[in-house]
């Protein structure tokens, strides 16, 4: 405890009044897109920290902590509306808490060797080509799956999920209800590591729980978003072990950030009953897009501290950096007007479908 108590007088941040503020806020935005898409909104909540002069390595340490209590609520709650596949998610939970603890030994080696400049530029640099490869993806899809118009009971899994299930592995076969559907387990052990890996990275596994559950296996994007919230769960508390047992979990940040996002959350959840399959991935493309942009700012910022290439003035890493925070905060409040668009739109729509069959049912 003394290790710890110690790095926490260093750190190189204060919490004052409007830092408190400002990341509850920041968590209940967080919370609001975690219960929506299923990822646990770190993806926002990480480069929030590391804005206020939070070392990479503590912020995503600390968004670990918070994120699996919040990410077992979010799954209780979305249980509820049978949108959760138990089996599925703690699964992929197994083999994403070793690559939890690989992905922890990584990020704890950059911090020795590089500090705290080094720890930033990996996850940075790590949002970015994750951002760039899945966020695109997922626009793309999401573009196709509006066009065919399908609900969430029509989703169909593509092609490569098709293929998936047609192999066939002795003693390996799992059945999953939410593709109706049996899978070899160890299609799944790679899934759940990469998953583990980049939750140790950036705390946003769900970049790659998500997508992976949904391209590969054919889990409806409704099922995916929550089942991965059970993954999300088991994974968080081993990495929190790890990443507190090392000092770099600050519990002030994680339990401000889980007060904000344990409100977020339920309403999240509420909204992914009244969408169509698309826009819970035109919401996770969006903003995966734009807090790409937002980190890609300040990539040149950490080059410059490991002189790495030539020095830049203080006024344009100032400059950078700010520029950086103003599309985080963008991406926040694009991310959850969406979110709270599609959820008024859907309670009206309902409404006024509900008032039409009372009108029938009374000329009956």
């Amino acid at each position: 405890m003394d290790s710890v108590s110690s790095v926490i007088d260093t750190l190189p941040y204060t919490l004052d009044t409007f830092g408190l503020i400002y990341l509850f806020l920041v968590g209940f935005v967080g919370g609001l897109v975690s219960g929506f898409i299923g990822s646990g909104g770190a993806f926002v909540l990480t480069p929030a920290m590391m804005s206020m002069g939070v070392p990479g390595i503590m912020a995503v340490a600390s968004n670990m902590c918070h994120k699996f209590p919040k990410a077992l609520v979010g799954a209780i709650k979305r249980a509820k509306y049978g949108q959760v596949d138990v089996k599925l998610g703690l699964i992929m939970g197994a083999s994403a808490e070793a690559g939890v603890l690989y992905g922890v030994h990584i990020q704890e080696v950059i911090k020795r060797n590089f500090g705290d400049a080094g720890s930033n530029l990996y996850v940075s640099v790590a949002f970015v080509v994750v951002l760039a490869v899945v966020g695109g993806y997922v626009l793309r899809d999401a573009y196709q799956t509006h066009r065919s118009g399908l609900t969430h009971a029509e989703e169909k899994a593509g092609r490569l999920a098709l293929w998936v299930q047609s192999i066939t592995i002795p003693g390996t076969m799992v059945y999953f209800k939410s593709i109706n559907a049996r899978v070899s387990v160890l299609i799944t052990i790679p899934m759940g590591f990469a998953t583990g890996m980049l939750a140790a990275t950036i705390a946003v596994g769900g970049f790659v729980g998500v997508p992976s559950m949904i391209y590969m296996l054919g889990v409806p994007s409704l099922m995916a978003s929550a089942s991965e919230l059970v993954t999300a769960f088991v994974m968080g508390v081993g990495g929190t072990i790890k990443f507190a047992w090392s000092g770099y979990v600050d519990i002030r940040l994680a339990m401000i950030i889980l007060a904000g996002s344990l409100f977020g959350i339920q309403l999240g959840a509420i909204g992914t009953t009244y969408v169509k399959p698309y826009m819970i991935k035109v919401v996770m493309g969006v903003i995966m897009v734009m807090v790409l942009v937002s980190r890609g700012f300040v990539v040149p910022v950490y080059l410059s501290q490991l002189e790495m290439m030539t020095p830049l003035a203080p006024k344009t890493m100032t400059l950078l950096e700010r520029t950086s925070f103003a599309i985080m905060i963008l991406a926040l409040l694009v991310g959850a007007g969406i979110v709270l668009g599609s959820l008024l739109k859907g309670m009206r729509e309902h409404k006024a479908q509900h008032a039409i069959l009372e009108e029938s049912a009374a000329a009956d």
